[in-house]
């Protein structure tokens, strides 16, 4: 196997979990309904506005790094990025969010895996980001907030 295929691979069970902590459905399936609207005392955001971001930054990484007929535009930060509201409208807005979260990985892994796209060329649109970075940051990011979730599951007792 060549190198940049194992690179493309390892990205992909990075962008997945699961490998040093649950992965993003198993944890996202442990709330109860009436768990997800809560913040508990000591931090910031309900499960659901965690998932919620979770969706909205990984949707913005993946349009920007497929940027193909120069539409991307940016989102406002703060605004755009957090629900305003701790609960979700209702039970289909949380299946809703996280089935498009999981739809918008795997549109990233096989964006990655896609040997035609270069990891490392920068983005004629950017300034300076590739594939390989945007790639990374969006697994970051999701590691960071999985680990919230994981804290607000806690505090939520069972």
């Amino acid at each position: 196997m060549d190198h940049l295929q194992s690179l493309r691979e390892h990205i992909v069970r990075l962008l997945e979990g699961g490998q040093a902590y649950e992965t993003f459905s198993e944890i996202a399936a442990s709330f109860a309904a009436d768990q997800r609207g809560i913040v508990p005392p000591g931090v910031e955001h309900s499960a659901w506005q965690i998932v919620e971001h979770l969706r909205i930054a990984q949707r913005d990484i993946l349009d920007f790094s497929r940027n193909e007929n120069g539409t991307y535009a940016e989102l406002n930060w703060p605004d755009d990025y957090w629900p305003a509201t701790p609960a979700p409208p209702d039970d289909k807005a949380w299946e809703n969010t996280v089935r498009a979260f999981l739809a918008d990985r795997k549109e990233l892994e096989t964006h990655v895996l896609n040997p035609r796209n270069d990891l490392f060329a920068p983005f004629p649109w950017g300034d300076g980001q590739t594939l390989l970075r945007e790639a990374l940051l969006a697994a970051d990011h999701a590691s960071y907030h999985l680990g919230q979730l994981v804290i607000v599951r806690g505090l939520l007792g069972p």
